[in-house]
């Protein structure tokens, strides 16, 4: 792991990442906005399926009864409270989501995917996944795709 320089003192502000930190992070960074970007893109484009929308149905399908509660949701999708009642209210007038009201709290509801949305994801689930293999995966050797995940784990998961 690099040492890190201490900041001068006084200054108030962290020392300046080092060539190789900023090439890392900010590698990191543009790979995410273009991957992202080119899949948003096929899945509008071949499906008229938002990656978003994409996403929530993929959270939706693996919780249990295809529902979750929408700050749940949210925290799983990486949305703000507010984004995530706004990307379900566009889902639900769509046909692909339903809000349910929570029983034990009038305050909270669910986001449950529909039978339609549940068909749509099913039909965009080949077109990302090959994306991800080609644009992605296909990078890395299998060591490689081992190691990486391996990186991932070391960061903190969102709380």
């Amino acid at each position: 792991m690099p040492q890190q320089r201490p900041a001068k003192p006084g200054s108030g502000r962290a020392t300046k990442l080092d060539p190789t930190e900023l090439a890392a992070w900010r590698g990191f960074l543009r790979a995410h906005a273009e991957l992202v970007r080119a899949f948003d893109a096929e899945l509008r484009e071949r499906h008229d399926l938002p990656l978003a929308w994409y996403d929530v149905l993929v959270v939706l399908d693996e919780a249990p009864g295809r529902m979750l509660r929408m700050t749940e949701l949210s925290a799983s999708v990486l949305l703000t409270p507010s984004g995530i009642t706004r990307l379900v209210d566009r889902m639900a007038a769509a046909g692909l989501v339903r809000r349910e009201r929570c029983d034990s709290d009038r305050r909270g509801s669910f986001a449950v995917a529909t039978a339609e949305g549940l068909a749509r994801l099913d039909e965009a689930r080949p077109t990302h996944r090959r994306g991800v293999r080609q644009r992605f995966l296909s990078a890395f050797s299998p060591e490689e795709l081992a190691t990486l995940a391996s990186y991932w784990e070391r960061l903190p998961a969102s709380s």
